[in-house]
């Protein structure tokens, strides 16, 4: 299926490294803030208090979120789930408080707030131990997806391709990182669940262009690896635009309608599609083409008839 189709062939690869230079500053400027700012980890790594709590009827959050700050709780996160009368009430860990008394000053601050009546559902608590594990347990998930989506590719297509892809990857990966970093946006489990699908998505873009390039490989002896390169992109554009698309206006639905709950989870999805797109062309491409992939790799060897004995 395609909107539209493109005759001319556009030149991509024409501006190859000007792009990889640009990829390149972008990359070091991400790195530069994950080593200065470093993430705003939730509670699920950090360690903290998440109390539920259901109102009789729709309760507005800042009187709750004043009485936490006059109580000694200055960056409670406060939001609605659910619905506009369940409250999902997180606190950071604090030295001078013991955690298992957190729940009960939280109730006796809420008793103090004029409105509806507040009735404390649960009480979970995070040690820090448990959010170790979990900050190792995603890096190891990160890990195992790069090298998975490697041997791939490698299997699929052709090494450089896999080591191409990978790097296209790691990108943008860390270009999600850097701007959770820069803006100190919370980077919670749900985010991280969204990083290790950006991959999967970048992977599937990857896929596509190396599988159309491989086909015209072998159909188009008269043009070179760049020009093979640009035909490749340039015939998938209109899929390109019909898939993430779609894809991005389902995730713009999430991000401005789902609440709080999926805001950052959208966000991430939101700037990985944007740069998967974008390193998809004009990373994972120059980068194969550098590597030297050519139409020999492609190319299928006949089998020889063999005379037969006299």
């Amino acid at each position: 299926m395609e909107f539209f189709r493109i005759k001319k062939d556009i030149p991509f690869m024409r501006y190859a490294l000007v792009f990889n230079v640009i990829s390149l500053l972008t990359f070091v400027v991400a790195v530069f803030f994950l080593a200065s700012r470093g993430l705003n980890f939730s509670l699920e790594f950090t360690g903290g208090t998440s109390i539920e709590v259901k109102y009789d009827e729709t309760v507005s959050l800042d009187p709750i979120r004043q009485a936490l700050a006059n109580d000694g709780y200055p960056d409670a996160q406060v939001q609605h789930y659910g619905n506009t009368r369940e409250v999902l009430i997180r606190l950071q860990n604090r030295d001078d408080v013991d955690s298992s008394k957190v729940g009960d000053q939280v109730k006796e601050t809420l008793k103090r707030i004029k409105g509806p009546k507040a009735d404390v559902q649960q009480v979970d608590y995070f040690g820090p131990q448990i959010g170790k594990e979990l900050a190792s347990d995603g890096a190891m998930a990160l890990l195992v997806a790069v090298l998975g989506i490697m041997l791939y590719l490698a299997l699929r297509f052709e090494w450089r391709f896999g080591a191409s892809t990978v790097i296209a990857n790691l990108h943008d990966v860390v270009i999600i990182l850097g701007f959770f970093a820069f803006f100190q946006w919370e980077f919670s489990l749900s985010v991280l669940a969204a990083v290790l699908a950006v991959m999967g998505y970048s992977v599937n873009e990857a896929v596509i262009v190396f599988d159309r390039v491989r086909e015209t490989f072998r159909k188009r002896r008269d043009l070179k690896t760049p020009e093979v390169i640009n035909h490749s992109i340039t015939s998938i554009i209109s899929r390109t635009v019909i898939t993430h698309g779609s894809t991005q206006m389902m995730v713009l639905s999430m991000l401005f309608f789902g609440g709080e709950n999926l805001h950052y989870f959208a966000l991430a999805l939101t700037i990985g599609i944007c740069f998967g797109i974008y390193s998809s062309v004009f990373v994972a491409s120059p980068l194969a083409m550098w590597l030297g992939v050519s139409r020999e790799q492609f190319a299928r060897v006949k089998p020889q008839k063999q005379e037969a004995v006299v």
